[in-house]
């Protein structure tokens, strides 16, 4: 059902995001968002929400567990994969979407390009019927 595949998601997207460097706090998720430790990476949590939705990805900065970074700024994001479920994206599109995070994150002079392949995305999946 829904929920099994909103879980499903979320941990597709954290292992994606594992894979380009970009840990999962707990090594994983069981619910519909993860933790994502962003020291490695090099960027805040702060300039990976603006990157990110520079690139029109919607995601939030979040303290991770003894974060050397003020509340403000940050040393993680939080990433939920409710929205894309609703929109019929599966584990593939995770993967897809933590690929697109991932160049966003690290590259601020990617967001048009990495805009374009979200917009794809989301025409392939529309939130709604089209009437």
């Amino acid at each position: 059902g829904y929920a099994r595949q909103v879980i499903a998601n979320a941990q597709a997207l954290a292992e994606g995001l594992a894979a380009e460097g970009m840990r999962p706090v707990s090594g994983g998720t069981d619910t519909h968002l993860a933790l994502i430790d962003l020291r490695e990476a090099g960027v805040t949590g702060t300039e990976a929400e603006q990157r990110c939705d520079a690139a029109r990805i919607t995601l939030n900065k979040n303290a991770i567990p003894y974060d050397p970074q003020p509340p403000m700024t940050a040393s993680g994001i939080r990433v939920g994969t409710p929205a894309i479920t609703t929109q019929g994206m599966t584990e593939g599109n995770a993967k897809e979407i933590s690929a697109l995070i991932a160049r966003a994150v690290r590259d601020p002079g990617s967001a048009e390009e990495v805009a374009a392949g979200v917009a794809a995305l989301v025409e392939a999946h529309p939130a709604y019927a089209r009437s």
